[in-house]
């Protein structure tokens, strides 16, 4: 592996991480077309090191905020909880699956067929949010509507889903406004991410898999942590004017396009 494919992998991972076109599902792609290698997932998962350096260097004041509300009660202990209990599914799910995560999961055609159903799922998100009449605040999240934002969290263990665009999509489903379910979706993230992190770090054959190049690999966290940080940035200002449209356009359009190819 060079410089520049890390560096175009980083940036990959970084951008679509947070914006809601699937990070794995566009990784997968990347690997499928460009050249694959016997260490895809171990560099995949060891790139979420630089998205959760993102979340924490721009949700820093957030996380601050949300461990003293947990000692001093009020409305961040409650976050915290509905954080942790939302958090759970996806655990629950992802040692369940974690065989199939490595294997038959990173199927181009199961990409591409995901990229295009969750994009017409985030259209109906968008119609059903137009149609509501109320739009509950981030502050006033209830125990279920963050439960099912974390069961939806969990099925984006499959590639082509998007963690992002699940949680996000199901928050505009549950009656969140945008921004509280933007907003909630990235906070969401920083636990799941630093689990990811936690595993490829204890994992040894991780170590293997990317031994002599860490180097090189360091250069793509590095451009994961700063496109990172742009998306996140990216998302909040554009969701706070504009809707989901344009993304699941994308995602009908690339799922579509990688469907005919895998025919072919």
């Amino acid at each position: 592996m060079e410089y520049i494919e890390a560096i175009l992998l980083g940036m990959v991972q970084g951008l679509t991480e947070f914006i809601p076109i699937s990070s794995s599902g566009h990784l997968v792609l990347f690997h499928r077309f460009f050249g694959a290698g016997a260490n895809d997932l171990a560099l995949d998962v060891a790139l979420h090191i630089g998205t959760l350096f993102a979340l924490l260097t721009f949700f820093y004041k957030d996380i601050i905020g949300l461990v003293a509300g947990f000692i001093n009660g009020g409305y961040q202990r409650r976050l915290v909880w509905l954080l942790a209990g939302a958090t759970f599914p996806a655990v629950v799910v992802g040692v369940a699956l974690e065989s199939r995560a490595e294997t038959a999961f990173r199927s181009v055609t199961l990409v591409a067929v995901n990229l295009l159903v969750v994009g017409i799922i985030m259209l109906l998100a968008e119609n059903h949010y137009d149609k509501s009449k109320f739009h509950t605040k981030l502050e006033k999240l209830t125990a279920k509507q963050a439960a099912i934002i974390g069961v939806a969290q969990a099925v984006a263990i499959v590639p082509g889903i998007s963690r992002s665009g699940s949680t996000i999509t199901s928050g505009l489903f549950v009656g969140l406004d945008r921004i509280g379910a933007t907003r909630f979706s990235f906070l969401l993230a920083l636990p799941i991410t630093f689990g990811a992190v936690l595993k490829v770090m204890l994992d040894a054959n991780n170590y293997q898999a990317l031994s002599g190049q860490w180097n090189i690999v360091m250069v793509g966290i590095v451009a994961s942590l700063f496109s990172g940080l742009y998306a996140i940035g990216f998302m909040l200002r554009f969701l706070a004017k504009y809707s989901l449209r344009p993304f699941a356009y994308y995602r009908i359009v690339l799922g579509a396009v990688f469907i005919c190819l895998s025919l072919r």
